[in-house]
């Protein structure tokens, strides 16, 4: 049963690899999409290429989760109620050890893996909670069920979302609200190329030998915690490719 079908979807970090593999999907299965990022251009391919696609409806709104206020108006500014609020905006910036991390790096990652976060869900649970109907789906990662060596920064943010999403379900206790996180582990996408600051060679050598997961396999996931039946939270899950068994534990074929 397509329980998506006519909502109202937001989906923040939508011009790329995860968020763009699940507005595609939702709006493949009748949902109405309303799609958030820094980069206008590929906001407007993607608003394009879902309406003449699909013929669902599509907004978006261009702008920078770490800006609080601009994520205010955005969600002032949406003309109906959001059912479904998506917070995939998010990044690793870095892999120094912590004797040695960037300045710029941590407020980066700090400011768009956690605020950001919770400014979308403020903005977005206060309108649920009238309703006494919504969901909110925060991507996580493998890296916020355990951490490991280089990513302290990016690790801790991503236990504060697996945090933020258990204490959020307790703070919507007794509404209709349901809160999900959504944790993948190794995802070839633009991730690794903004941790290595652009390298794309040393970006390569994170997948090098392996099958990972793709933006879509993550975005069938989402779907699937998202058309559950409304009496249905899946508060966690964990997704990783056959040869990841941990955060740091891969196996790789011989060349």
């Amino acid at each position: 049963m397509n329980r998506i079908k006519n909502k109202w979807v937001l989906i923040t970090g939508a011009t790329s690899g995860i968020g763009r593999d699940t507005a595609i999907l939702f709006a493949r299965n009748q949902a109405n999409v309303i799609i958030t990022g820094r980069r206008e251009n590929r906001l407007n391919e993607l608003k394009q290429k879902l309406s003449g696609e699909t013929g669902a409806r599509i907004l978006s709104y261009c702008f920078d989760v770490r800006d609080r206020e601009a994520c205010r108006k955005c969600v002032e500014s949406i003309p109906h109620p959001v059912d479904i609020l998506i917070n995939n905006a998010g990044l690793a910036s870095g892999k120094d050890p912590i004797d040695q991390g960037d300045f710029e790096d941590w407020d980066k990652m700090i400011d768009t893996n956690i605020k950001g976060l919770l400014s979308m869900t403020r903005f977005v649970s206060e309108k649920m909670r009238q309703r006494n109907e919504g969901h909110i789906i925060n991507i996580g990662s493998i890296a916020g069920h355990e951490a490991y060596s280089g990513g302290s920064v990016y690790c801790g943010t991503k236990h504060a979302v697996k945090a933020i999403t258990q204490a959020a379900k307790m703070d919507l206790t007794g509404t209709n609200i349901r809160v999900s996180a959504i944790s993948p582990g190794l995802v070839d996408t633009e991730f690794s190329e903004v941790r290595f600051h652009g390298d794309k060679d040393q970006a390569k050598e994170v997948y090098k030998n392996l099958e990972p997961l793709t933006g879509m396999d993550v975005a069938e996931i989402i779907f699937f915690v998202a058309n559950r039946p409304s009496h249905v939270n899946i508060l966690d899950t964990i997704i990783l490719p056959v040869h990841q068994s941990s955060a740091t534990l891969v196996h790789r074929d011989e060349e």
